[in-house]
């Protein structure tokens, strides 16, 4: 999965996520969370993310953008099931830290997410984008995405 890209004075590596860059995605998970006005909400700790992320039964994936050995982005996804169409990738966040951001590292890592999601056999990639979200919003719909408005979210707090 390794990818080498190259920006005017940048060097982007895409790249899979080792346990040792917990703690950077760790960070990356509480700027969005600011960003999303909701810091608050950040609960998960850097245990939970090894044991859900790096055990005998991974939970999750992390695709990375690195910048100069510098962490800039990530792509964090999942395996969800959909009863109508199989295993569907669920994109739980797209992250580009904020110095990095129109820069092109959202792209290459949607396209590296989208590649994952090609290779275990997907039927579809999903995720959410709040709706005052505008600059999200554009950039999906730069790669043809289909935005439902017609669907709402529930969740129950345990």
């Amino acid at each position: 999965l390794t990818q080498f890209y190259y920006f005017c004075f940048m060097e982007i590596i895409i790249r899979k996520a080792t346990k040792n860059d917990l703690p950077e995605v760790l960070n990356l998970i509480k700027e969005l969370a600011l960003f999303e006005k909701q810091p608050q909400e950040v609960t998960i700790t850097l245990k939970q993310l090894e044991e859900d992320g790096f055990g005998n039964h991974p939970l999750y994936w992390i695709i990375l953008a690195e910048n100069n050995n510098e962490i800039v982005g990530m792509s964090f996804y999942y395996i969800r099931y959909s009863t109508w169409k199989g295993r569907c990738l669920y994109l739980e966040d797209l992250v580009v830290k904020e110095a990095y951001k129109q820069k092109g590292i959202g792209s290459l890592l949607f396209k590296a997410t989208l590649d994952a999601a090609k290779e275990m056999n997907a039927k579809l990639m999903t995720w959410q984008v709040l709706d005052w979200n505008e600059p999200a919003i554009e950039f999906y719909k730069k790669f043809n995405a289909e935005l439902d408005e017609e669907w709402l979210n529930g969740k129950i707090r345990l």
